[in-house]
């Protein structure tokens, strides 16, 4: 057993709860819109250290956040052991560790790709022996091994495009005889195999860009002279649901809705077509084209795709709007410009698109205000600025735009403070800035946050400590207690 398992215990006995700490609401996965029967919220506007894992700069600069079970897992550098697997327990608990030196002194293992399935996480390091290759661990250095050595060779590439399915892990890897193909692994060395051969006799067909849904994942992969967009349930007989010759690339696959998956296609013209499919061969249609900068931020609400596009690029013609907020309802005349922020040709450049409680926000920049913080009920009227928290130009520039239960953390930049953290509950009263880090105009530029346990944790430079890992008591409503 882990043993800072005792950690939500110990805090429940501290602060009275009659509720476990382990949690009990769904992942935020980007596919929700984090409803949840119980209120959330800030214990505190002051977030925390965790420790100073390298002192000075740059700091350990942690990298790979992803949520576990029993704490948050990401990489750092504590320039003694090189980048490595750590663990934090978050503000309580048994705290913040290296989990284990995969690759012993000085010289990095280079975890990537964590993944979390179920209590243990899977990721690619590279331990000095067996080259990149694939990795497991429950947070224990015990329990933090080598999966199998798949390809003989340290030299390979190792194994990419980690995702989750159905208490599996699914992956590219080249074990030096079929190419480079898709397996499945449940974490030991038996259950670690070649799923799908889809180019046989050696050449490989490189599967690429997982994306799963509720139901399957997708990937691209080649077969002959041809690319391919597939869709898997984790057992052998993958289908594919679009195909076009090689030099088109296939991208952005991004789940809408109950069975469709919008995405890009590039026909090696350096511009992007918007599809969709549902499954099937049958299903799968072209529906719009646009010239100029890739579509981006494609993300789902209420059933429908919403998308900043319309901007040119290196002499293409874009949109005669300009850059701005789409919408798609999976056909060619529902797939419209939202609204146009920046009235006439000029750029609003939507981005940071995420979804809190039924509503889209995002930064943009509607000519006047700078770029501030937006929210869209997914209809233009309900398309307005939520919030200018710097009057005039160029705004507060906000990023990092992050959707965690009933609240939006996110980073903005004021007047002689510098990019901070943010909080919001979804109304312009209710959004401020936490105490700032960095005292001063630089700002600790506050990136990656994400919630484990009862924290939200991120990154930031507070200009003393370098970039370090912090974290801010994140709980349901009146479970705070003492940390106010």
């Amino acid at each position: 057993m882990r043993y800072w398992r005792a950690f939500p215990a110990l805090l429940a006995l501290a602060t009275g709860c009659a509720i476990p700490l382990e949690d009990e609401t769904p992942a935020d996965d980007g596919m929700s819109t984090q409803e949840s029967s119980v209120t959330w919220e800030p214990c505190t506007d002051t977030a925390r250290l965790l420790r100073d894992i390298r002192p000075g700069a740059p700091g350990s600069e942690p990298g790979g956040r992803v949520r576990g079970e029993d704490g948050l897992f990401f990489t750092a550098d504590d320039g003694v052991y090189g980048r490595e697997l750590w663990v934090s327990s978050g503000t309580g608990g048994a705290g913040t560790f290296l989990v284990k030196d995969i690759r012993p002194g000085l010289d990095s293992a280079e975890p990537n790709e964590l993944t979390v399935v179920g209590s243990k996480v899977f990721f690619t390091a590279d331990d000095g022996v067996h080259g990149r290759e694939l990795w497991v661990s429950d947070g224990t250095a015990p329990g933090t091994r080598l999966v199998k050595d798949i390809h003989a060779s340290p030299m390979e590439l190792g194994p990419s495009g980690l995702v989750e399915f159905n208490g599996r892990v699914y992956f590219a890897a080249d074990d030096g005889v079929n190419g480079r193909e898709l397996w499945v692994s449940d974490g030991t060395a038996a259950g670690t195999f070649m799923l799908e051969n889809l180019n046989p006799g050696g050449v490989s067909s490189s599967p690429r860009r997982m994306t799963r849904t509720p139901d399957a994942f997708y990937f691209v992969a080649n077969v002959g002279f041809d690319v391919r967009l597939w869709r898997s349930v984790g057992v052998p007989g993958a289908t594919p649901v679009f195909e076009a010759v090689e030099d088109n690339v296939v991208f952005s696959m991004t789940p809408v809705g109950s069975g469709r998956v919008f995405f890009l296609v590039d026909n090696d013209e350096g511009e992007a077509s918007l599809w969709v499919t549902r499954g099937t061969m049958e299903s799968t249609r072209k529906l719009r084209f646009f010239h100029g900068v890739y579509p981006h931020d494609l993300t789902a609400l209420n059933g429908k795709l919403y998308f900043s596009a319309g901007r040119g690029r290196g002499g293409l013609e874009g949109e005669p709007e300009g850059e701005e907020l789409w919408v798609s309802d999976g056909t060619t005349r529902g797939t419209r410009l939202l609204k146009d922020i920046h009235p006439g040709p000029g750029d609003s450049r939507p981005g940071s698109l995420k979804v809190l409680n039924r509503r889209l926000f995002f930064a943009a920049d509607d000519g006047v205000r700078g770029r501030e913080l937006w929210v869209s009920d997914g209809t233009t009227g309900g398309t307005r600025l939520f919030k200018e928290l710097e009057p005039g130009a160029p705004g507060s520039s906000p990023t990092e735009l992050a959707p965690i239960q009933d609240t939006l953390f996110f980073s903005a930049e004021t007047s002689g403070k510098g990019s901070e953290a943010w909080v919001s509950d979804g109304t312009p009263g209710g959004t401020r800035a936490l105490t700032e880090l960095r005292p001063g105009p630089t700002g600790s530029s506050p990136s990656g946050f994400i919630r484990s346990g009862w924290d939200v944790f991120f990154s930031a430079d507070d200009g003393v400590h370098g970039r370090e890992l912090w974290a801010l008591p994140f709980r349901p409503e009146d479970r705070c207690g003492p940390v106010r």
